[in-house]
C-alpha cells in the first residue's frame, strides 16, 4: 500500500508551491462547499522558516480569488489555550491587512480552518463551524443588515456573520472512519494517510500523486523523517507525562482522601460525642431534678407532720415521721431546730 506524507508536513513544506495549490483548493472546496481558487500564499508568522519553528504547529495563510484570507493551521500536540490562539490568529490577520486610513468596510473576510490531532474541547462531532450572530435579549430575533448597509457592502454581505470571521475545527482523531460525503474522504486521508481508489473528492487524487513519500527528493525525505520522529518523540513524552501524572495524582488523591477521612471521622466523632453527652446530661438532669423534687416534697411533708404533732392530738414520734416520709434522722433533727 502506498505510503503518503502527513498533511501537516505538506502544508509546511510543499503546499506553498503554486504547482501544489490544487491540493489545498480541493481540500478547502470540499470543506466549504464552494469552488475555492488560491491566488497566493501570504507571509505570516507560521510560514516563515527559522530555527525557532515548532514541529507541533503549522499555519498557512492564503488569499483566495474573491479576496478572502483563509488561515489553515494544523496542531498535533495538546494545547489547552488553543481556542484563544485561533482568536488571536484571526484578529492578527484582520489588523495586518487593513491599511491605516482605510474604511472599516474594507476589513477582509477571514476563515480559520484548524485541523487538530488532539481532543480539543468537549463534543462528539469531528467538524465544528463557528460564526458570530447577534440575538435579541428580549425578543429573541436575529440582527440583520438594513438595505443601506447591504448596499455599502455591494451586496456581498447580508448578515453580520458575513462580516465576522468564520471558524472550522476539524478533530481528526474523532472521525469514525465512515464515509458520508466527499469531505469525509479527506478526513479518511488525514487520519489514515490512505487514499482509496474509489475516492473522488476534489484534490484528493492530486494529493495521492504528489504526497507519495517515494516521490520526495532525498533532502525532503530526510526532513520528513526528522519531522515524523519528532512527532513520535513528542507523543511519547506526552503519554509518559500523562502516565506519571496519573500515578502522582492517584497517590496525592489517596493521601488527601485519608486526611479528609480522618478529619471527617474526627468531626463525626466529636459531633456524635457531643450528641451522646447532651442526651446523657439531659437524662441525668431530669433524674436529678425528679430526685431533688421528691426530696423537697418529703422534707416539706416531714415538717408539716412534726408541726401537727406539736399542736394537735395527733402525736407522731420522730421515728414514725422518718419512716413515713423517707427522710434521714439528721434531716429530722434539722427540721426540729427550725
Amino acid at each position: 500500500m502506498t505510503k503518503y506524507i502527513r498533511f501537516d508536513w505538506g502544508i509546511k513544506y510543499l503546499f506553498r508551491n503554486k504547482a501544489n495549490f490544487d491540493i489545498l483548493e480541493g481540500f478547502l472546496s470540499e470543506l466549504l462547499s464552494a469552488d475555492i481558487t488560491i491566488e497566493s500564499i501570504l507571509e505570516s508568522e507560521g510560514n516563515q522558516e527559522s530555527k525557532s519553528d515548532k514541529f507541533n504547529r503549522v499555519d498557512l495563510l492564503v488569499r483566495t480569488g474573491d479576496g478572502s484570507r483563509i488561515i489553515i493551521e494544523v496542531q498535533s500536540s495538546t494545547q489547552w489555550d488553543y481556542l484563544s490562539r485561533i482568536l488571536y490568529g484571526t484578529s492578527k490577520v484582520i489588523t495586518e491587512y487593513l491599511k491605516l486610513g482605510e474604511p472599516y468596510k474594507n476589513v477582509c473576510n477571514v476563515i480559520s480552518v484548524n485541523v487538530v490531532f488532539f481532543d480539543l474541547g468537549q463534543g462528539s462531532d469531528y467538524i465544528y463551524r463557528g460564526i458570530t450572530s447577534f440575538k435579541g435579549v428580549h425578543n429573541g430575533d436575529t440582527l440583520g443588515l438594513d438595505d443601506n448597509e447591504i448596499q455599502m457592502y455591494q451586496n456581498k454581505k447580508k448578515l453580520p456573520e458575513d462580516i465576522f470571521p468564520e471558524y472550522y475545527i476539524i478533530k481528526v482523531n474523532q472521525f469514525d472512519q465512515r464515509i458520508k460525503n466527499k469531505f469525509d474522504e479527506w478526513m479518511y486521508f488525514l487520519k489514515n494517510e490512505v487514499v482509496k481508489p474509489e475516492f473522488n473528492a476534489k484534490g484528493i487524487h492530486a494529493a495521492a500523486n504528489k504526497l507519495d513519500i517515494l516521490k520526495l527528493n532525498d533532502d525532503d525525505r530526510q526532513k520528513y523523517n526528522r519531522y515524523a520522529q519528532q512527532l513520535s518523540y513528542e507523543s511519547s513524552m506526552v503519554e509518559s507525562h500523562y502516565g506519571l501524572g496519573r500515578v502522582k495524582g492517584k497517590e496525592e488523591g489517596l493521601a488527601e482522601g485519608k486526611a479528609e477521612g480522618l478529619a471527617e471521622g474526627k468531626a463525626e466523632g466529636l459531633a456524635e460525642g457531643k450528641a451522646e453527652g447532651l442526651t446523657e446530661g439531659i437524662e441525668k438532669g431530669i433524674a436529678k431534678g425528679i430526685e431533688e423534687g421528691q426530696q423537697t416534697k418529703a422534707l416539706e411533708l416531714a415538717r408539716n407532720l412534726w408541726r401537727m404533732s406539736q399542736s394537735s392530738d395527733l402525736k407522731m414520734t420522730d421515728e414514725q415521721i422518718v419512716k413515713t416520709t423517707g427522710i434521714t434522722q439528721e434531716q429530722m433533727d434539722r427540721i426540729k431546730l427550725d
